[in-house]
């Protein structure tokens, strides 16, 4: 091990850092604490570590003071705990000037490592250094950092790229104060582009087919490896076929019952229990989130079903599951992705009269709750007549102050407090 150690500092210590396109996202660093980021595989939680270090090198910091270490390595296999010490003893044997310094540690995929966290302690307690660790998993993170790490520990997350960040991949930065009819057109056309591509930043560039083909097997190592091997499951069949099911019906309403009488139709064997399980296990490695509706009753947001939806709307598509017919589903899908890179957890309502709203949202602990429902188009007026109706219901029941309709392409005053945003305006900024 020791030798496998000094070489994979070494060839990080020789190679040029990738330029990585630069995030909007920004993770704390405090002295004594931790840095977590976490998300799924291939958001880009390795090369946001690379833009924090080309940072510190533009701010002067010498690259001998940055050690980066990647677990998914198979020349660190099998590493156990009781090798962390030997990373750090190889790395001073280098540079013995450093171990009064301040240096960079940073952990990559650092879940697969069982006892890391201990580690990580320890190094906050008795070394000059700044840790950093990266993760696809919330939930070993989130416990491990609850427990070993109590207090010692800031968390980021990390998606596929926002539309803003999108439009900066391709060469596009517009101006949200000053938007005429040329940047329009292409603003919109970039939507469209977005919403079918999605954000995963290695597709970018990628023909569709290629791309689709790309996204499909991140389905897939996310199944084999966050799922099957990270937590021993040997139903396959029915974890598969609730994949399916989650990525081909986005943004509905999940009854775990009604799909295991769905299962148990087609003479697929599974428990109610493997289920919850499954879904759990899918929204830890980030395919899919899971949102309860809004309500101050406990009983009631677990009795009522929940909605999910997918990390990115290009894996909607290449899982050639998100037909033209959803181009709704997949929009609401965009918008909720959009609320949570804010750092937001959206919820749901359904009024006293059974309407739907598809968020509920609230930034800041004194701040009122906002309401966005999402509508592909409001060209018929029974559609705008149904969504500000629903807006309208919630807004008095919960006494919320201003309600958003988001759309595709239409955008007007429908209420004195709800406004109608076309998504492509509303994921640049250029709020109505």
């Amino acid at each position: 091990m020791r030798q496998v150690v000094e070489r994979l500092i070494d060839d990080f210590q020789e190679r040029e850092l990738p330029a990585p396109a630069a995030r909007e996202i920004t993770a704390l660093e405090v002295e004594g604490k931790a840095t977590a980021v976490i998300g799924m595989r291939r958001a880009g939680k390795t090369w946001f570590g690379f833009q924090r270090m080309r940072e510190l090198l533009a701010a002067g910091v010498p690259k001998r003071r940055l050690l980066y270490v990647n677990f998914e390595d198979e020349r660190l296999m099998p590493f156990a705990a009781v090798d962390f010490q030997e990373i750090l003893d190889a790395y001073y044997r280098k540079f013995p000037a450093l171990k009064d310094q301040r240096c960079y540690l940073f952990l990559d995929e650092v879940q697969r490592i069982e006892g890391w966290e201990r580690f990580v302690r320890r190094v906050l307690d008795s070394e000059s250094l700044h840790v950093w660790v990266t993760g696809s998993s919330s939930k070993l993170l989130s416990s491990e950092i609850a427990t070993s790490l109590r207090g010692r520990s800031l968390t980021t997350e990390i998606f596929p790229f926002s539309f803003r960040e999108f439009l900066r991949f391709h060469g596009v930065d517009p101006d949200p104060q000053h938007l005429g009819s040329k940047t329009r057109a292409r603003l919109q056309h970039m939507a469209a582009r977005y919403l079918d591509t999605g954000g995963f930043p290695e597709v970018q560039n990628l023909d569709q087919d290629t791309a689709a083909q790309v996204l499909r097997n991140y389905v897939d190592v996310v199944i084999l490896r966050d799922v099957i091997e990270r937590h021993g499951v040997t139903n396959t069949v029915a974890l598969r076929a609730l994949i399916r099911h989650l990525l081909s019906a986005p943004a509905t309403r999940f009854s775990v019952y009604k799909f295991y009488n769905s299962l148990r139709s087609q003479g697929v064997a599974c428990t109610k229990n493997d289920l919850y399980a499954f879904l759990d296990h899918l929204a830890d490695a980030f395919l899919v989130s899971v949102v309860p509706i809004y309500s101050r009753s406990q009983r009631a947001r677990q009795a009522n079903p929940r909605k999910v939806y997918a990390v990115d709307t290009g894996l909607l598509q290449a899982m050639s599951l998100c037909m033209t017919e959803e181009r709704g589903a997949q929009l609401e899908n965009l918008v909720f992705m959009h609320l949570r890179r804010q750092g937001l957890h959206p919820e749901y309502y359904v009024t006293r009269n059974g309407a739907e709203v598809d968020f509920v949202v609230r930034r800041g602990p004194r701040a009122g709750l906002e309401l966005i429902q999402v509508c592909w188009s409001l060209d018929r007026p029974e559609a705008r007549q149904r969504e500000v109706r629903a807006l309208r219901q919630a807004m008095e029941e919960l006494g919320a102050g201003r309600g958003r309709i988001v759309t595709w392409m239409d955008e007007s005053s429908a209420h004195d407090k709800i406004a109608v945003t076309p998504a492509w305006k509303w994921l640049v900024g250029r709020e109505s």
